[in-house]
């Protein structure tokens, strides 16, 4: 059975999360330990609340060391809502500036949007070669609640870096909804809280560990 670490680091839906992933067959444990997370065959890094507390949650429990280790090994990463921002290298939130774990260069800002936040089912336009959304209808829908988001993608593709899948979705303007790139992947909103669809999504990579 695929083994799966859940980050525990005082952000996250936890107990939905850890109900998803074994549903789906993954052999869950909830962990702060780093030798644990290391050694599991797929990491899931899951945030809600602020991007400034949840880094502070991640460091107490060197959670950006972890990531950063399993990467440089080409361990595979899934970081859900904050827990996809916090990949970025900053976020902005109320004027207030804060690192991020810096995996991928970016800033987290505030949506421009009249109404937020962004909260409830919508669409994407995910790249037909994804992982993470293979079987899945192009109207097939999925569960947000946020404010802030990756409004440009920064990391230009060379001959040495392959081109990441990037997933959009739209609140008034585009945003990402899901980055794929390598053994890091991420998604801004929560397939735990998205029904079938997540469950499919969360299957997919699963099986991809």
């Amino acid at each position: 059975m695929t083994s799966v670490a859940l980050l525990d680091y005082g952000s996250g839906n936890l107990h939905s999360a850890q109900r998803a992933l074994a549903r789906v067959g993954a052999d869950v444990t909830v962990t702060s330990d780093p030798e644990i997370a290391l050694a599991a065959d797929g990491l899931v890094v899951p945030g809600v609340g602020a991007f400034a507390a949840c880094m502070e949650g991640l460091k107490r429990v060197r959670g950006e060391r972890i990531i950063g280790k399993r990467l440089a090994g080409s361990r595979p990463v899934l970081g859900i809502c904050v827990g996809m921002q916090i990949m970025f290298d900053r976020g902005v939130e109320h004027g207030v500036l804060a690192d991020g774990c810096g995996e991928w260069p970016g800033t987290v800002e505030r949506l421009p949007a009249d109404v937020l936040p962004h909260m409830g089912w919508n669409t994407l336009d995910a790249p037909a070669d994804s992982v993470l959304f293979a079987g899945l209808d192009a109207d097939t829908r999925f569960y947000f609640v946020h404010s802030y988001g990756v409004q440009k993608w920064e990391l230009a593709a060379d001959d040495l870096i392959k081109p990441a899948k990037l997933t959009w979705a739209e609140h008034c303007a585009p945003f990402l909804a899901a980055v794929e790139n390598g053994p890091l992947s991420a998604t801004q909103f929560h397939p735990e809280k998205s029904g079938d669809a997540g469950a499919a999504l969360l299957e997919n990579w699963v099986r991809s560990l």
